[in-house]
């Protein structure tokens, strides 16, 4: 049974580092998920209060996530339609077939949306790169946690795997 665990939390935590680059899957949240699967196997010990924190941590990024990308856009001198069109921007990316949609999508979205409230291309262009800063870094801090959560679900097995021989 512990094998079968092992190889579903392996199984979660490569989603999760999937998850950080693909907008459809929460990456830190799908990795925590790996560590709670391996709690369960026999012989490994995972306290309650690691997985509390190591939880908290990803539902943090995930929240960040959204936050994130339209920080970027207002710290890049955009308004609350470029907030607006940097959103509507990521979900459309999301769903759109073309290549690196959820990457252009919020650029997209906050330049049109810039240029809806004020006809100002500089602002506008401005606000957009805000707004694909802010995309990457979330994706960046995604990714980094997603890493760690599997150097510890991977430390976790290699600790206890002589109590399984």
């Amino acid at each position: 049974m512990e094998i079968v665990l092992i190889i579903c939390g392996l199984l979660l935590m490569l989603l999760g580092l999937a998850g950080s680059f693909l907008p459809v899957l929460p990456g830190p949240l799908t990795s925590w998920l790996g560590l709670l699967v391996l709690s369960y196997a026999d012989g490994v010990t995972i306290s309650t209060a690691f997985l509390v924190v190591t939880f908290i941590i990803a539902l943090i990024i995930f929240i960040l996530d959204y936050i994130i990308p339209i920080a970027g856009t207002k710290r890049f001198g955009g308004s609350k339609s470029g907030m607006i069109g940097t959103s509507l921007g990521l979900v459309v990316g999301l769903f759109s077939p073309i290549p690196f949609g959820i990457v252009i999508g919020p650029f997209v979205g906050a330049l049109i949306g810039e240029l809806m409230h004020k006809n100002d291309v500089n602002r506008a262009t401005k606000a957009a790169f805000g707004s694909f800063i802010g995309f990457v870094s979330s994706t960046f801090l995604k990714f980094i946690i997603a890493v760690v959560y599997l150097g510890l679900f991977i430390s976790k097995v290699i600790h206890h795997s002589g109590s399984w021989i």
